[in-house]
């Protein structure tokens, strides 16, 4: 015997709902959890497929941050729409509309600093693929910026649902950070001059370069100063801000070098030897690896010598290499000339004295 289901006692009340609207609540409770369940396991199975197939990894992050997103979430979500069938105190109800807002936007955010870190990262990554050196703690801080904004920007738009405006705490914001900006200004002026050179590139890692009177060869690029080894050993810090301010030459992307040196011989130097110089240093610069003579010219009539000039090219920017070169061309020199009877110049003075009557 079947005993008929009094329809009634869905009417019956308790805590001012029916029975009926606490089974339509905990039905679509369950039913939106359900869905966004479902809703994970085919997007990451089906991306699983995907990323079998391509050889990007955009679908790996995309599955991480979908695996990302943990239980609270959907039941927060799914509390937040189940409530909207059934009447509570408007206490209650804002305070759980209010946590399932915090939530979601909560996992947004999260999604957003796995994006940041993902597209970061690959940067980071190029960069250390071009330069081993390269140091990657400019492109972090920028990193850690944007997912500063973030935080604020969401926190903002929590305080505004809330009912707060935001409006006179933004102005707030606006003033207090002029005020910090002021007070620490050299300090922000030389990380953004260390994201102007990251961006810009005018050098890197490794390069020997030249900026104003020093030189020497770049160690490590921070946020606030850069550091130079010079020729002598000493480590030279020079402010970032400074460095995109000043004229700086770098001899890293340089092919080869083009040089000029001079050297005078004595003014009793016979002609005939003084046209078989320019003979002497291009045979001496042909033997040299690396080395390509470009001219020789008996250039001038010195106050205590005659100067010749030469000008040759090095296949090199490296200037240990220039160095070693333009070393061995002045023993050789000086050894050819030994042998030829020639004598460099150095400053010297005659005096002729007349004998008068």
């Amino acid at each position: 015997m079947i005993v008929p289901f009094d329809l009634t006692v869905l009417n019956q009340e308790f805590f001012g709902n029916s029975l009926q609207q606490y089974i339509v609540a905990t039905a679509a409770f369950l039913l939106v959890f359900w869905v966004l369940k479902l809703f994970k396991k085919q997007v990451i199975s089906n991306l699983h497929k995907l990323s079998d197939k391509t050889k990007t990894d955009i679908d790996d992050l995309i599955v991480s941050i979908v695996q990302s997103i943990g239980s609270p979430f959907y039941v927060f979500v799914s509390l937040g729409v189940g409530v909207q069938f059934i009447e509570q105190p408007p206490l209650l109800k804002n305070i759980i509309l209010y946590i399932a807002l915090a939530v979601v936007i909560y996992t947004v955010v999260r999604a957003v600093q796995q994006l940041v870190d993902y597209t970061f990262n690959r940067a980071i990554k190029k960069r250390l693929d071009e330069d081993s050196k390269f140091d990657d703690s400019v492109i972090r801080l920028f990193a850690s910026a944007v997912k500063a904004v973030v935080w604020v920007v969401a926190i903002l738009i929590v305080l505004q649902n809330l009912g707060y405006n935001i409006t006179a705490l933004v102005a707030g914001l606006g003033i207090g950070g002029i005020a910090i900006a002021f007070a620490l200004q050299n300090v922000l002026s030389d990380i953004f001059a260390s994201f102007s050179i990251y961006l810009d590139k005018p050098f890197r890692t490794g390069d020997f370069i030249i900026v104003d009177d020093l030189l020497g060869t770049v160690k490590h690029i921070g946020i606030k100063s850069t550091r130079i080894e010079s020729l002598w050993g000493e480590e030279i810090i020079i402010p970032n801000k400074a460095l995109t301010e000043a004229r700086i030459k770098n001899y890293k992307n340089m092919e080869n070098r083009r040089l000029v040196f001079g050297f005078g011989v004595t003014y009793q130097t016979p002609a005939e030897k003084l046209k078989k110089i320019p003979e002497i240093v291009k045979e001496i610069v042909a033997d040299i690896k690396l080395a390509e003579i470009d001219r020789v010219h008996f250039k001038a009539f010195g106050d205590s010598s005659l100067n010749f000039e030469v000008m040759y090219h090095v296949d090199s920017p490296e200037y240990n290499d220039y160095m070693d070169i333009q070393q061995e061309i002045n023993l050789k020199l000086k050894e050819r000339f030994e042998r030829e009877g020639i004598e460099f110049a150095y400053p010297t003075q005659t005096i002729f004295i007349e004998k008068t009557n």
